[in-house]
C-alpha cells in the first residue's frame, strides 16, 4: 500500500462522498475511485459500500481506517524528524525578466501551502540570460521563457503565450488588430548584447538581424520604444505600460513559458517545485 493511496482512503472515509474528497484532495473524482478500487483490489475486500444513498464503511474499511490513520501519523513524524535533522531546505530558483507573471504569484501560494518547510530564494536576471544563471550554477531551477540551447537541460514545458508588437501608442500601426513581421522589417528594433544565446536572440528578433538600440532588462526595452519608438515584443497578456501599445503578430510562434533544470540532477525539491508549476500553469 502507498501512503498517497492511503491518504485518498482517509479523505474519502473521513468525508464519506467521493466528489468532497477529491475536493479536499485538490484533484479530480475519476483517478480517485481508481485509487479507492486498486486499494480494495489490494486488501481483497470491501472497503466502502457505495449506493444512492451516498458511501459508508463497511467493517473492513473501519478497521483500515483506524491503521491508515495511525501510520500516515507516523509517517508525518518520520519525515518531521528527518527535515529537522537534515536542517532547512533550500531551492534557489532563476526568474527571468520583471517577475510581473501572475502565475509566478499562483505558483509562490501553491507552494507555500503544499511545501512550507522550504525556503525559496530567487535570483532575477536580466534579458542576456534566458536560463537565468543556471549554466553557471547559481541556480537550481529557472521559470524562464525558451527558446535557448537546452544541451544538457531538461526542460518542461509550462504555457504557451501568443505575441505581440510593443509600439508608441501614438504608433499608426498601434491602431491595427493584429500585424505580420514583415510590417515591421523597416523599423528600429531592440537588441540584445553580443554573446547572448543566438536562439534566444533570434526568436525575440522576429527572426531576422536587428538594427537599433541594446538592452539588457525589460524596462529599457519598453523604454526604448517610449523615448526612440523602436519595435519591442511581448508576450500578450500583461498590460503596457501608459504611453504603449502591444499588438498581435499573427505569424510569430507562441512563447513558450517553461522549467528548467540541468540534466542529471536529481534533487528531489527540483522534482516537487516543477510538479507543482505545472499543476499551477495548466489550470
Amino acid at each position: 500500500m502507498e501512503l498517497r493511496t492511503l491518504r485518498y482512503f482517509v479523505a474519502v472515509a473521513e468525508e464519506l462522498h467521493f466528489g468532497r474528497a477529491a475536493a479536499r484532495l485538490h484533484m479530480s473524482q475519476p483517478p480517485l475511485s481508481r485509487a479507492i478500487k486498486r486499494l480494495e483490489a489490494d486488501v481483497g475486500a470491501l472497503l466502502l459500500a457505495r449506493s444512492p444513498a451516498g458511501v459508508t464503511l463497511t467493517p473492513v474499511g473501519r478497521v483500515l481506517l483506524d491503521e491508515a490513520r495511525a501510520l500516515l501519523d507516523r509517517a508525518d513524524l518520520v519525515r518531521d524528524r528527518v527535515s529537522a535533522a537534515a536542517g532547512p531546505a533550500t531551492l534557489t530558483v532563476g526568474i527571468l525578466g520583471d517577475g510581473t507573471d501572475p502565475g509566478i504569484s499562483a505558483l509562490a501560494a501553491a507552494h507555500r501551502r503544499g511545501r512550507p518547510g522550504i525556503d525559496i530564494r530567487v535570483r532575477d536576471t536580466d534579458l542576456t540570460d534566458p536560463t537565468c544563471g543556471l549554466r553557471a550554477g547559481l541556480v537550481d531551477v529557472a521559470l524562464t521563457r525558451g527558446p535557448f540551447d537546452e544541451t544538457a537541460l531538461t526542460v518542461r514545458v509550462l504555457r504557451t503565450d501568443p505575441v505581440g508588437a510593443v509600439l508608441r501608442a501614438d504608433d499608426p500601426l498601434a491602431r491595427r488588430a493584429r500585424l505580420r513581421l514583415a510590417e515591421l522589417s523597416d523599423r528600429r528594433w531592440f537588441r540584445f548584447p553580443p554573446g547572448t544565446d543566438p536562439a534566444w536572440q533570434s526568436y525575440w528578433h522576429g527572426g531576422s538581424a536587428r538594427e537599433g538600440p541594446v538592452v539588457r532588462a525589460v524596462q529599457e526595452c519598453l523604454q526604448a520604444v517610449l523615448w526612440n519608438g523602436t519595435v519591442g515584443l511581448a508576450p500578450l497578456g500583461h498590460e503596457p505600460p501608459a504611453g504603449l501599445a502591444v499588438v498581435p503578430l499573427v505569424d510569430m510562434a507562441p512563447s513558450r513559458v517553461v522549467a528548467v533544470w540541468n540534466e542529471g540532477d536529481t534533487n528531489p525539491l527540483i522534482r516537487s517545485f516543477v510538479e507543482t508549476a505545472t499543476a499551477v500553469y495548466r489550470r
